[in-house]
Formats: structure tokens, C-alpha cells, sequence
């Protein structure tokens, strides 16, 4: 489509498919794994090597881009349908209407990772901030970020004295079954694996009704995630607003966020890595770093890294393209990242859940970076947008879109 911002859609390609780097943990094996690579027995060490990678350069940074990214997209499309004389708030309630079935039918049909339900809610609140300036977007992103430190920095710090309390000896019945509880979110029984595996190995229908049967944890999860999302979501906004995730400030700017970002961001994420290692992946070690402590270079290092992404593409040209056209089609490319790794690891295809180690499963990776860049670009050429965007587009309007091109007459 015309009046694309090639910046917001080449970082939103890296961000789709740096996702994919940790979300295959929960594609392979029990959801305790994707945070804690000891939950199911001491990682071998190529599978501890591929955790510590991923949390240095992966693991929150690129949702956290793919957050952002979407808080400037929802201001870009209300603005154009503003300045197209139609209502902003119809245009973006149908948009987040829509993709809340998208998000909800991913999550208890497909895959239980979906993230397209939160920001569909999240996004409905976003909204509202959006004739805020950048200084006060960034204020409310900022805070918003520090209601979810706090929250899950109480949720750590009452895990901390559960496990105190339960290994003095002296704790109440009812603590030692709510301390039980928690330990065993992290580290899974061996009758909760095998109940877990037994599910997977099964028939799509057999997962389906397991997944609908925990429809509560979707609005659990927005609950919980929904401070941090909507802070994340404003940030983008002030990203749009101030020209950063635009391409519009000069290089020395985003050579410096770049160095700065990266580095601060790396360097808490490596004493993380060393504290989970050396606490033997304590549950309130584990929670506490990741969900709390390196909150802020989290968000430090993916800035960093949009500054980064911006320059190199700057000069990358066929290249660069390529990554666009990945993240204009990123709803298709998310969603089809489902649709190809279900098939690989769940019992109605090949059969693979809970029977590769990390870094084996880590393998289908790079084969799923290869299919999003071999074909959004060649699809692209042809069609103005990407067919799940395509799909999402007509009926968030009630009408079908154009979808070919057109080919121009031969003179």
C-alpha cells in the first residue's frame, strides 16, 4: 500500500521473528520450560546455552518492540481514518473487536501463547491517550511499566517468604499447599508432565477442549500483563509522535540510543543470567529478575535496538525490503508461526512435544525466519496486503478489500 513507513515495518519484521526465538519453548514442551530451562530436569549444556543467548539478546526485548510497534500503528491508523473524514474510535473498536476473535480462536484452536487477545484489549484503552504529546505518552508509559514492577515484584517477594517459611519447618498447612502450588508452576511434578504431554500427544480435538477448559487464564494473563502492554503501547505512540520510530531523527541520535540501550541492556541481562544460574533457578530469583529487576533495560535495550535496526536500514536496501515485507504481513507471519510449529510438535503431526531439548527444538527456527523472508516480499508484489491482514481489514470495515494489485497496461 502506498504511504507505508518502511522504519515501522522493518522493525516490526525483526520483531516478529525474534519472537519466534523464545516462543518455540512453548511450542515444544510445558509452559513452566519457557521461563525456567531447569522445570524439567537440569538443562544439558548447548540447552542452557541457547536459554542464556536468548535471555541476553532475545527474551522480552523484541515483545517489548513488537509492543511498541503496535501503540504506533493503532495512532497511525486512526489518524488516517480521521483525515479520511470517518470516525477514528468506529475504525479502531472494529480493528480490536476483530482481533480479539482472531486472538481468542488462536489461543483455544491453535496455540495457547496468543498474545493478539491482550493487545486487542489493551489496545481498546490505548485509545483514549492518544491526543496526549510525546513527553506526557512517555510519562504514562514510564508508570505504567513501574504498576507492573511493583506488582510482580510483590508476587516475588511473597514467593520469597513462602519458600522461607516452608524450609524452616514451621509453616501452616495452608501456606506449605499454597507455597506447593507455586514451586510447582516453575517445576512441574512428574504426574503434571506426563498429564501434560499426554494432552499434546493427543488429537486436535483433545487440545482443543483442554484449552477451552482454561479460558480463565486469558483474562488472567490481560490482568496481569495489561499495565505493562499499555505502557509499552503509549511508549510506541511517543516513539510515532517524536519521529524516533519513524527514521526522522539524524544518525548520531540513534547511534547513541543504539550503544547506550544495547549496552545497559546487556549488562543487566548478563547479571541476570548469572544470578538464575547461581541460585540454581530459584522461582524467586526467576521471577524477581526477569519480571522485575531488568524491567527498565528491557525497555532500555529494545530502544536500543529500533535505533539500531533504523540505521542498518538506512543502507540495506534489497534487504531491508525483505524485512519489511515481513513486518507488513507480521499479523499473518505471528499467526502462521502457529500454524507451522503446531503441526511439528503437537500429536496430531509429527509428534514432537516434550521430546526435544531446547536447543534441538531451537533448530525449526531459523527454518521459520527463512519462510517469512522467502514469502512476504513475493507475496507483497502482488497483493496489497498480507492474507490474514487482508482478512482482519475486511471484516473490521464489513467489506471486502482489494487484495491483487494491479497490473500496469503495456504502453
Amino acid at each position: 500500500m502506498a504511504d507505508r513507513i518502511q522504519t515501522l515495518d522493518i522493525i516490526r519484521g525483526v520483531a516478529v521473528m525474534g519472537i519466534v526465538s523464545v516462543n518455540v519453548v512453548d511450542f515444544s514442551t510445558m509452559n513452566a520450560a519457557y521461563l525456567n530451562p531447569a522445570a524439567l530436569g537440569w538443562p544439558d549444556p548447548a540447552s542452557l546455552a541457547v536459554w542464556a543467548l536468548n535471555m541476553l539478546f532475545v527474551d522480552g526485548k523484541f515483545r517489548t518492540l513488537f509492543s511498541m510497534l503496535f501503540g504506533a500503528s493503532l495512532l497511525l491508523v486512526v489518524e488516517r481514518a480521521e483525515a479520511a473524514g470517518e470516525s477514528g474510535w468506529t475504525t479502531h473498536s472494529r480493528r480490536m473487536a476483530v482481533l480479539l476473535l482472531f486472538g481468542l480462536a488462536h489461543a483455544i484452536l491453535i496455540w495457547r501463547g496468543d498474545i493478539l487477545s491482550l493487545y486487542a484489549m489493551t489496545g481498546l484503552i490505548a485509545f483514549w491517550f492518544r491526543g496526549l504529546g510525546a513527553g506526557r505518552l512517555i510519562t504514562w508509559g514510564i508508570g505504567l511499566s513501574l504498576v507492573n514492577v511493583v506488582l510482580f515484584g510483590a508476587i516475588a517477594v511473597t514467593l520469597q517468604q513462602q519458600q522461607v517459611a516452608a524450609m524452616a519447618g514451621d509453616a501452616s498447612a495452608e501456606l506449605l499447599r499454597n507455597w506447593q502450588a507455586n514451586y510447582h508452576s516453575f517445576y512441574p511434578t512428574a504426574e503434571q508432565i506426563a498429564a501434560d504431554k499426554a494432552i499434546f500427544d493427543g488429537g486436535w480435538l483433545a487440545i482443543v477442549a483442554n484449552e477451552a477448559g482454561k479460558a480463565a487464564r486469558i483474562a488472567t494473563n490481560v490482568l496481569l500483563l495489561l499495565p505493562d502492554t499499555l505502557g509499552l503501547m503509549l511508549l510506541g505512540m511517543a516513539g510515532y509522535k517524536s519521529g524516533f520510530l519513524t527514521g526522522a531523527w539524524d544518525d548520531r541520535a540513534y547511534r547513541r540510543i543504539a550503544a547506550w540501550g544495547i549496552a545497559l541492556g546487556l549488562a543487566a541481562f548478563a547479571a541476570l543470567v548469572v544470578a538464575d544460574v547461581a541460585s540454581g533457578f530459584s522461582v524467586p530469583v526467576i521471577l524477581a529478575g526477569f519480571m522485575t529487576a531488568v524491567a527498565p533495560f528491557r525497555i532500555a535495550m529494545a530502544l536500543g535496538y529500533a535505533a539500531l535496526f533504523i540505521l542498518m536500514a538506512r543502507g540495506m536496501g534489497p534487504i531491508a525490503r525483505r524485512f519489511a515485507a515481513v513486518g507488513r504481513a507480521a499479523f499473518s507471519n505471528y499467526l502462521g508461526t502457529s500454524l507451522v510449529l503446531t503441526p511439528v510438535f503437537y500429536g496430531w503431526g509429527l509428534g514432537l512435544y516434550g521430546d526435544l531439548s531446547r536447543a534441538e527444538a531451537w533448530l525449526f527456527v531459523p527454518l521459520v525466519w527463512l519462510l517469512m523472508l522467502a514469502w512476504s516480499k513475493p507475496w507483497l508484489d502482488h497483493f496489497h496486503y498480507g492474507p490474514l491482514e487482508w482478512a482482519w481489514r475486511s471484516l473490521a470495515r464489513w467489506e471486502l478489500q482489494p487484495m491483487r494489485k494491479r497490473v500496469a497496461a503495456a504502453a
